[in-house]
């Protein structure tokens, strides 16, 4: 389940990135920065490292300016090592750095970034189905995972489930008791 996530990006797109903490922000996911100006004890490294180990995804934003960017690209690479799920929002026309150009990137045009936000959060929702539930154990506080099938699997089960009683019940009512040909000679089976 995504609920954190490592925002990439060059100096000059931090207006960018602040839009895209707001719209992740609204919708519930938690965004770490490196340039954001929060636990300052901590190196510029360290909160980079820290953030991309900490997050569920990492989203680079890449721009003319993004692509060309040590930081973004050092940033991709940490991602890559630690195979990190990797989400790239990508300024149209601009081709994705090396170590991530198989991927499918969200592309936007600059006047139409807000759609852009809107179809990466479609997709981090697509992703975030719940699969798993993770609980504690209240006793000893073991954590402990449960599949939970999906909702579209469930559904079709319960489809299932209720043709099959169908057709039993259809198919008790049309036999009869009458023993056929076959029921007093099973040997010729």
């Amino acid at each position: 389940m995504i609920t954190k996530v490592y925002i990439s990006h060059c100096e000059r797109d931090e207006l960018l990135a602040q839009e895209l903490a707001r719209a992740l922000w609204a919708v519930e996911i938690e965004s770490f920065s490196s340039l954001y100006r929060k636990a300052r004890v901590l190196s510029l490294a360290e909160r980079i490292r820290f953030g991309i180990r900490q997050s569920d995804c990492i989203i680079p934003i890449i721009t003319q300016e993004g692509v060309l960017s040590p930081e973004v690209n050092q940033e991709i690479g940490l991602a890559v090592g630690i195979d990190q799920l990797i989400i790239p929002l990508v300024e149209s026309g601009i081709e994705l750095p090396v170590l991530i150009r198989h991927l499918q990137p969200i592309s936007f045009y600059p006047e139409a970034y807000e759609d852009a936000l809107g179809k990466l959060i479609q997709n981090i929702r697509q992703l975030t189905k719940l699969d798993w539930l993770k609980i504690k154990c209240p006793y000893c506080a073991e954590e402990m995972t449960q599949y939970i099938s999906p909702e579209e699997e469930v559904e079709r089960l319960f489809l299932q489930e209720s043709t099959s009683k169908r057709s039993a019940v259809t198919a008790r009512e049309t036999s009869t008791l009458t023993p056929g040909p076959l029921d007093l000679y099973p040997e010729y089976l």
